[in-house]
């Protein structure tokens, strides 16, 4: 991993008190977390079939492989110091304790960027891209493609967590981390996101005009139009483009619907059980990444078990899972709002990875953000970039800052 730039806020920061935080995990957590682990009770009837087949959810023998690189290879305290390396902080936004890691670039000039990771995820996906980010001359780039970095933890997931109210779904969030831009002092900035930061970030644009520069997504939902018409010249790959969303739709967003309706009764599972947590988490990694038979093929087993490892340690299933409820008021049929169409004002950036759970049509595109000024296609990757392609990421976020500055 590369180690990133440390420094303090932003000076000017306004009406934002600020507290240093570290990650400092009892020790007492860690050995009951291994005790845990080493205590699992392992379900009863799965046959020979199962045993590496991910037709029915994760296999045993996969698992069970990972419970144990967890329970004696694992070094959460190397994730620890590495964590530790970045300047992080929390502050009350809207009543809430919002920790973030705020990363100046050592270059003055550098543009402030926020990234709003989503679900099951959490700042652990962007240590590999926070060097390059913040000090690109160090990393073999240009210095005028630098960052000031502000990567927060969702209201309710991880360090942000738990939050102890309803009402926390992305549209709260997003006037949340518009405060908290401002109250570090950033009057100009670009937002990042996929996953539910994409709709955190186009709503943190429609409430925040005046201030977001430009708007990045690496996730993007384009539903066809009712008009038959608008169908009739698709090409062979738009064509399977739309196959992938309907089977999403039927078969790949169970996670979505329970979440939407019943977030706290699969969070007792997930809370009480450390191998819960880890199988309900490794199963998305694997349908999502651009992995062929396992996701440690293109994500490192040690961050996934890091990400992971932070749920548990905050005990965060069942807020993180809220996210679902309290933005859709509870039920499935008001898929709609985290789907468009927003009306910016800004540039947006898209940037499509081939192996994205959906992928979207640049034809219909337009109707959800009407102001796409950039647009890139990948051979590779999927719906974590910044873990698995993290120089693509943070190449095509580049190339989408020059063209907000015009450069």
């Amino acid at each position: 991993m590369d180690a990133p730039t440390s420094a303090p806020p932003a000076p000017g920061a306004a009406d934002l008190r600020t507290t240093p935080f570290r990650v400092a995990v009892p020790q007492a957590d860690l050995d009951d977390l291994a005790d845990r682990l080493a205590r699992t009770r392992w379900p009863a009837g799965l046959d020979e079939h199962d045993r590496a087949d991910w037709s029915r959810g994760v296999p045993p023998d996969y698992l069970k492989d990972l419970v144990e690189h967890w329970r004696t290879s694992f070094d959460w305290r190397a994730v620890e110091s590495r964590l530790n390396e970045l300047p992080q902080f929390t502050a009350t936004v809207d009543g809430a304790n919002l920790h973030f890691a705020h990363v100046r670039s050592p270059e003055p000039d550098a543009t402030p960027l926020l990234i709003a990771h989503g679900w099951p995820g959490s700042y652990v996906e962007f240590l590999r891209v926070v060097g390059p980010l913040t000090d690109p001359a160090a990393h073999g780039g240009d210095p005028a493609d630098a960052f000031h970095l502000v990567l927060p933890s969702l209201p309710g997931f991880g360090f942000s967590g738990p939050t102890t109210g309803p009402g926390w779904g992305h549209r709260r969030v997003a006037r949340a981390f518009g405060e908290l831009m401002a109250g570090l002092g950033y009057d100009r900035y670009l937002v990042q996101g996929g996953d539910w930061g994409m709709a955190i970030a186009a709503e943190l644009a429609l409430h925040d005009p005046e201030h977001v520069a430009g708007v990045h997504v690496n996730t993007l939902l384009t539903f066809p139009p009712d008009d038959p018409a608008a169908l009739a010249d698709l090409t062979p790959d738009e064509t399977a483009r739309l196959a992938a969303l309907a089977r999403y739709g039927e078969d790949g967003s169970a996670h979505f619907r329970l979440l939407t309706t019943s977030p706290h009764t699969v969070a007792y599972g997930l809370t009480d059980s450390p191998v819960g947590q880890l199988a309900w988490i490794v199963e998305k990694y694997r349908e999502w990444s651009d992995c062929r038979a396992t996701p440690d093929e293109v994500i490192d087993r040690d961050l996934m078990l890091a990400n992971t490892t932070l749920y548990w340690l905050t005990a965060t299933a069942a807020s993180s899972g809220r996210i679902y409820h309290d933005s859709l008021d509870g039920s499935n049929a008001n898929t709609g709002r985290i789907a468009g169409p927003w009306p910016l004002s800004c540039p947006v950036g898209v940037a499509v990875f081939t192996r994205d759970i959906t992928l979207p049509l640049r034809r219909f595109a337009d109707a959800v953000l009407p102001t796409i000024a950039h647009w890139s296609e990948f051979d590779r990757g999927g719906h974590f970039p910044a873990l698995e392609v993290p120089e693509l990421y943070a190449g095509d976020l580049r190339a989408f800052a020059r063209t907000v500055r015009g450069g």
